[in-house]
C-alpha cells in the first residue's frame, strides 16, 4: 500500500502533458483569429478602395456630362433666347409652328435655318458618348380633317415630320447612324389639350439623346 500523501508516479508529468495540449490548442485558436482577421481587414481595405474609385468615376462622369451641357447651352445661346427652342437636360424642344404650318410635314423656311444651327452643336454634343437621337414628332389631339388627309392620322403625321427633321439634321452633319425617329402622334402631351394655345405648344418636335444599346450577335 502507498503511504499517505505520496502521490502517484507520473501525475505531475501527466498533468504538464494536459497543460501543455491546452495551450497548444489555445495559441492555434489564436493564430487562426490572428490570420482572419488580417485577412478581413485586406478584403475590407480592398472594398472600401473599390468602392471609392467607382465614386470618383460617378463624380468624373457627372462633372464631364455638365460640361457637355455647359457647351451645348452656350453653342444654342441664340435660338435659346428668341425662344425658337427649350433646353433641359440636353433634350431640345422645337414648337411646331417654328418647324411646320399647320397639317403639313416640309420645312418652313425659318425651321430649315434652325436645323442647320442646331445640327453642328448637337453633333459635338454627341462627340464620343456612346448615345443617339431619338427625334420624337408629337401632335394635337384634334383628328386630321378631311380637307387635310394627306395624312392617315396624327400618328403618321408626326412620324412624317420627324422623318424630315433626321434627314435634315444628317445632312448637316449630324452622324446618320447616331439618328433615329419616332412618331407619338398625340400620345403623351406635354399639357391638357384644354384650348387652342395648349393644343400649339403639344404640336412639337423633341430631339433627345439617349443611350446606345448595343447588341453582339449570336457567336460574335
Amino acid at each position: 500500500m502507498m503511504p499517505a500523501g505520496d502521490e502517484a508516479p507520473g501525475a505531475e508529468g501527466h498533468v504538464w502533458v494536459v497543460f501543455g495540449d491546452l495551450m497548444a490548442g489555445v495559441l492555434g485558436l489564436f493564430v487562426l483569429l490572428f490570420v482572419w482577421a488580417l485577412v478581413f481587414q485586406v478584403d475590407l481595405s480592398a472594398a472600401l478602395e473599390a468602392e471609392k474609385a467607382a465614386l470618383e468615376a460617378e463624380k468624373a462622369a457627372r462633372a464631364e456630362e455638365q460640361k457637355r451641357l455647359a457647351a451645348l447651352e452656350a453653342a444654342l445661346a441664340r435660338p435659346l433666347a428668341s425662344g425658337q427652342i427649350t433646353l433641359v437636360d440636353g433634350r431640345i424642344g422645337i414648337a411646331g409652328s417654328v418647324l411646320f404650318d399647320l397639317y403639313s410635314a416640309k420645312l418652313r423656311g425659318e425651321g430649315v435655318e434652325l436645323l442647320q444651327e442646331i445640327a453642328g452643336p448637337l453633333g459635338a454634343f454627341l462627340g464620343r458618348a456612346d448615345e443617339m437621337v431619338m427625334v420624337g414628332g408629337f401632335t394635337d389631339d384634334l383628328p386630321i380633317r378631311g380637307d387635310e388627309r394627306k395624312f392617315e392620322d396624327n400618328w403618321q403625321l408626326s412620324t412624317e415630320r420627324a422623318l424630315t427633321v433626321v434627314r435634315t439634321l444628317a445632312r448637316h452633319g449630324v452622324p446618320a447612324d447616331r439618328l433615329f425617329a419616332a412618331g407619338f402622334g398625340a400620345h403623351h402631351p406635354a399639357v391638357p389639350n384644354v384650348d387652342d394655345a395648349a393644343r400649339a405648344k403639344n404640336r412639337r418636335v423633341e430631339i433627345v439623346p439617349v443611350p446606345r444599346t448595343t447588341r453582339k450577335a449570336k457567336g460574335e
